[in-house]
């Protein structure tokens, strides 16, 4: 029987990567499953590591209205200290009524090897997800499969070498936010889940799939924020102990990325 998780955060063994804000603190619930151990491989160089984004904080419920999406692409450079690691290219389109986001990141790890994650998100028209699938290629190739509905994530993990896995993640909304690592334009994403219109903080539930982590995060007005001679308008993601500031243009769509604890920028090229 798949196991169940209601917005609980999983341990993880220390991981050999560049996390940001130092070495997150996790919280052991259950027992962590061989595939979860196993899917520790996947990326030995983590710019952004966003299970340190998760906060213990319950999730706010907030009726899903429809969000303000519009059809765009780009491509994202990833900065480490000023130093370009990786490229994303993304898309977010209309499809079906709904919406579909999807990008593909690849990052070069400290031994020179090269990583590649692919991510897509079916949406329904209010942002509510509906499907998201993601792999992972570098000595391996890992995936997952993962069906939104009733407030419950049903996962099927498919890791190369071994047997399908399948876990179900419960969550108190089904405006849940799905921010996976090293895909950074599910932030662009996050950001027309805001409610602009009423600004101020707002807590959503959030799944990082590669993790197989549930938990919370909070979304605040930032204001004006100047990167590059320019102004734009701002949004704060926080925890307890870390904070990521959003970049939007006037039409709200996410120009830059900034984590300046750990001198980590995401630029839109």
């Amino acid at each position: 029987m798949p196991r169940h998780y209601s917005d609980a955060r999983l341990t993880q063994d220390p991981p050999s990567v560049i996390a940001i804000g130092g070495t997150a603190s996790f919280e052991r619930r259950n027992p962590t499953p061989a595939p979860e151990r196993f899917i520790r491989w996947k990326l030995v160089f983590w710019i952004f590591t966003i299970a340190s984004v998760l906060s213990a904080a319950p999730a706010q419920k907030k009726p899903a209205s429809a969000a303000a999406f519009a059809s765009e692409k780009g491509k994202l450079n990833i900065l480490l200290d000023g130093k370009s690691v990786g490229h994303e290219e993304f898309e977010i389109e209309s499809s079906a009524g709904g919406w579909v986001a999807k990008g593909t990141s690849t990052l070069q790890t400290p031994d020179g090897k090269s990583t590649k994650v692919n991510g897509t998100l079916a949406l329904q028209p209010d942002g509510v997800p509906l499907r998201y699938d993601w792999t992972a290629q570098a000595d391996k190739t890992n995936g997952a499969h993962i069906v939104f509905a009733n407030n419950v994530a049903k996962i099927t993990l498919q890791m190369q070498g071994a047997r399908p896995f399948e876990q179900d993640l419960s969550f108190n909304s089904p405006l849940i936010a799905v921010l996976d690592n090293n895909l950074y334009h599910q932030y662009a994403v996050l950001a027309h889940l805001y409610d602009w219109s009423r600004r101020g903080q707002q807590t959503f539930p959030v799944l990082i799939p590669q993790e197989l982590t549930p938990g919370t995060i909070t979304v605040d007005w930032a204001g004006a924020l100047n990167a590059g001679g320019k102004t734009y308008e701002g949004l704060k993601v926080t925890t307890s102990d870390l904070e990521v500031l959003l970049y939007l243009d006037p039409n709200r769509k996410l120009m830059r990325l900034e984590v300046p604890s750990a001198k980590v920028a995401v630029v839109r090229e």
